[in-house]
C-alpha cells in the first residue's frame, strides 16, 4: 500500500508548463500590483530637477536662515470646515494685516491638493474655509507681512 502511495508519477511537459505559467503569473501579477500602487500614490518627487535644486542650495539656505531669524510662528487648528492660523512674532505678539495663502495636501498623496486663502478675523488670527477629511495634512503656508516680509513654512497637522 505504501509503495502505491509513494510511487513516482510521470512528470510530463504539461506539468512543467503549468508550473512555469503559474510561477510567471504570480511574478507578473505582483509586479503589476506594485506598479499600480506606485503610480496611484505619492510621486516621490521633492524637487523636479535635483541638479537645479543643488545649484540654488546656498540661496535657499540663506532665505531659510533669514526667515528663522524673524522668529515668526504659525499654529494651525481645524474645526468644522475652518482652518485657523494663529500667527505670532518672536515676542509672541500677533502678526496683523498679513496676506496668507496655503497649499493644503496630504503628505503622500497629490489628489487632495488645493489652495486656501486666509482672512484676518482678530489680531494675529486668520481663518480659511476648506473641507478636510480625517487624517494627516500638510499646509505649505506663505505669509506676506504688512511690511512686505515674506515667510514660508510647511505645517503638518491632523484632522480627527
Amino acid at each position: 500500500m505504501l509503495q502505491r502511495i509513494f510511487a513516482p508519477e510521470r512528470f510530463t511537459g504539461w506539468h512543467f508548463l503549468a508550473i512555469m505559467v503559474g510561477w510567471f503569473g504570480i511574478v507578473i501579477g505582483v509586479n503589476l500590483f506594485m506598479a499600480w500602487n506606485a503610480t496611484s500614490s505619492w510621486t516621490g518627487l521633492v524637487v523636479k530637477n535635483s541638479y537645479v535644486a543643488s545649484q540654488e542650495f546656498n540661496e535657499v539656505t540663506a532665505e531659510k536662515r533669514r526667515q528663522l531669524a524673524m522668529g515668526w510662528k504659525a499654529t494651525p487648528a481645524y474645526e468644522a470646515g475652518t482652518l485657523t492660523l494663529d500667527m505670532r512674532d518672536a515676542a509672541r505678539a500677533p502678526i496683523a494685516d498679513a496676506i496668507i495663502t496655503a497649499k493644503l495636501g496630504r503628505p503622500s498623496y497629490e489628489a487632495d491638493d488645493h489652495m486656501v486663502q486666509f482672512a484676518e478675523t482678530a489680531p494675529g488670527i486668520y481663518e480659511g474655509r476648506t473641507e478636510l477629511t480625517a487624517g494627516v495634512w500638510n499646509a505649505d503656508v506663505t505669509v506676506t507681512g504688512a511690511g512686505g516680509d515674506v515667510w514660508t513654512r510647511t505645517l503638518r497637522f491632523s484632522v480627527r
